[in-house]
């Protein structure tokens, strides 16, 4: 499969006019737009020195303003109690299990339907996935449902105009994130009458140090942040797996060679063993190159952004201070001078002998010390979906429909497929 050439074309001619560092207005912002792995680079390893985080207002009204502003200063703090809930130690030992049967039952599912549309189907397995893991919602109880209903209108409303108003998106998140947070509230209060039952997810560890009195910060804080988990959760991955899916069925050489090492690992599996391992997961070469060049070519959102502190020179620009830079991975992976033929799905670009040279220009999950701490979950998550989808099933396209990308990879007429158990 190869990507419409337009927007990457467009961003080209941006790099080749203006060099791969340029000024705009984003937002009534001035904005200078980075598309160099070197400038990148710089920004990401001097974070709160030279420069810091920014979003724009709706995400800051959405998430809490109030916690937006809290967690830039203490965002240490909040990796030392978010970071091992996704870290690999926890993925290893609390959560194989968990999503083995949530990916292994929403795909059954699917295979009842005479088709299904794939990125709404992925959102509601992923949200299913870490819904359990961060607040111990069981899929398709109340609860669950009802969460999703909200954190549904926050994707209406980041990228909107701030006009408060009934009817318009920013208004239906804003009525999103007050049911979120009376929802989540509500669960703390039901589990501070019983702080010694444990249920093994993240907001044990909430509960933990609102009553130990270590929080540096007060209860709208940690839930405003356990909302912003569950958001980052079901955001982006859908979107990037509903391409991958794309990218796999215009390849079957592709599809061929993952169901080969999935096999492989099927046939040399104990009998007594019930579920994937992580030590199989390692072994997945391969799936991993797949996993890489999927989220290479579909560079999910539209940028990475941060505010100088100061003025910065670097290498004769100056960035003044309060401008904002809005580093672009998109850029980058689709660049032809470091990605020989970009727009071209090709997981052996991955192999080891040239992924060394390529991976200090690959930042899917940014770089620094705000790298996404989903990072390995988001990985492990792909990578067990394949697993169950290659060795159980394939599947032909129903509705195909154009892929776009905006500011984001967009699937205006839907993607629909039937899924087909494997003969």
């Amino acid at each position: 499969m190869r990507l419409r050439t337009w927007t990457v074309g467009k961003s080209h001619h941006h790099f080749h006019r203006y060099g791969p560092l340029f000024k705009t207005s984003l937002l009534g912002k001035h904005v200078i737009v980075s598309m160099d792995t070197e400038v990148n680079r710089f920004i990401f390893r001097h974070e709160d020195k030279l420069f810091r985080t920014w979003y724009p207002n709706t995400v800051k009204s959405i998430f809490g303003k109030k916690t937006m502003r809290d967690i830039e200063s203490i965002h240490k703090y909040v990796r030392s109690i978010g970071g091992p809930v996704f870290a690999p130690k926890n993925l290893k030992e609390a959560f194989i299990f968990e999503m083995e049967k949530t990916i292994t039952e929403s795909l059954r599912r699917w295979a009842t339907n005479p088709s299904i549309e794939v990125k709404q189907s992925l959102r509601n397995m992923m949200f299913d996935l870490i819904i359990k893991k961060l607040v111990g919602f069981e899929p398709n109880s109340t609860g669950s449902k009802e969460l999703r209903k909200n954190i549904e209108l926050f994707f209406k409303g980041v990228i909107s105009f701030p006009l408060l108003v009934p009817g318009t998106n920013f208004y239906q998140a804003m009525q999103g994130r007050k049911h979120v947070q009376k929802i989540l509230k509500d669960l703390l209060k039901q589990r501070t009458t019983a702080p010694q039952k444990k249920y093994g997810d993240f907001l044990d560890v909430v509960l933990d140090e609102l009553q130990s009195g270590r929080a540096l910060l007060d209860e709208n804080f940690l839930v405003d942040t356990v909302a912003g988990f569950i958001f980052a959760g079901v955001a982006l991955t859908p979107t990037t797996l509903t391409a991958g899916m794309k990218f796999l069925t215009d390849s079957p050489n592709v599809v061929e060679a993952l169901s080969e090492e999935h096999d492989t690992i099927l046939k040399n599996r104990d009998e007594t063993q019930p579920t994937i391992t992580w030590e199989e997961f390692k072994t997945m070469k391969f799936t991993d190159q797949v996993i890489n060049e999927i989220l290479r070519l579909s560079s999910n959102g539209p940028g990475i952004i941060r505010q100088a502190l100061k003025d910065v020179q670097y290498n004769g620009y100056t960035i003044p201070a309060g401008w904002v830079v809005m580093i672009s991975p998109m850029s980058v992976h689709l660049n032809p001078d470091i990605f020989e033929d970009p727009l071209t799905f090709n997981p052996w670009r991955w192999q080891e002998e040239n992924a060394n040279s390529l991976m200090k220009h690959f930042m899917p999950f940014g770089d620094g010390k705000r790298h996404c701490m989903g990072a390995n979950f988001t990985k492990f998550q792909i990578a067990m979906f394949l697993h169950t989808l290659v060795t159980k099933y394939r599947w032909k396209e129903i509705k195909r429909g154009e892929t776009f990308r905006i500011a984001d990879l967009a699937f205006p007429q839907d993607y629909h497929i039937k899924l087909l158990p494997r003969s």
